[in-house]
């Protein structure tokens, strides 16, 4: 299935997914079959430029926020340093720095989203640009133990540390849509089309996608 570039008023399709559940790939056969630009890890690095900080320091925060326990440490933490004799100032603390982070990361979004016929993947994208009416969401699920097994061989780590690392990934993600956003995650109403990769094939998902993409245009004046 195939759908023509020049015929689709839907400018922006998002891809969240859950660790493990494959979903850049489907994001980027997407993109191939559509000739439309994957964005991803690019978002990542224009942040990082933006506020001159490394792209390892970037992705660090990216779909990250503090729980309220590690606010609280943080806040109990926080000292005056003196940087001339008796004179101090408050130093740029983590939370600040996740402020800036996602000020920052909402600014490149909606910037690079300006573009025409893209495929953004990750970052929350799902709910920055929610009100956008040409954009297509989609999310890409998966069984937990199957997304286990994927991280174990990508990953070349044991069962447990593999368990432990989805159900990190998926607490995180969901508490950062949550309190960056007010959003849930698993709220089927906050995507046009969810997707379990456990169940087809990939290219199946993509025909699927673009099914979903071609009657979200036929909608659309």
């Amino acid at each position: 299935m195939d759908v023509q570039r020049d015929t689709s008023p839907v400018s922006v399709i998002t891809v969240s997914r859950q660790y493990g559940s494959e979903g850049g790939k489907i994001a980027a056969q997407l993109a191939s079959r559509l000739h439309w630009q994957l964005v991803d890890h690019e978002i990542t690095a224009q942040v990082a430029r933006v506020l001159g900080i490394s792209e390892e320091e970037a992705t660090g925060y990216d779909e990250h926020t503090y729980s309220f326990p590690d606010r609280m440490l943080l806040s109990f933490q926080m000292a005056f340093t003196e940087v001339w004799p008796n004179q101090y100032t408050i130093p740029n603390w983590p939370l600040s720095q996740e402020r800036q982070y996602h000020e920052a990361l909402q600014r490149v979004v909606k910037s690079v989203a300006q573009r025409d016929r893209i495929v953004i993947a990750g970052h929350g994208v799902q709910a920055i640009l929610a009100n956008r009416p040409d954009a297509l969401h989609i999310r890409v699920v998966a069984p937990f133990l199957q997304r286990v097994q994927r991280v174990m061989q990508i990953e070349q780590w044991d069962e447990a540390r593999s368990r432990a690392c989805v159900r990190q990934k998926d607490r995180e993600q969901a508490h950062y849509l949550r309190s960056q956003y007010h959003r849930n995650v698993n709220d089927p109403l906050l995507y046009d089309l969810v997707i379990n990769s456990g169940s087809l094939d990939l290219e199946s998902h993509v025909d699927l996608i673009c099914l979903a993409l071609e009657r979200k245009t036929n909608r659309l004046p």
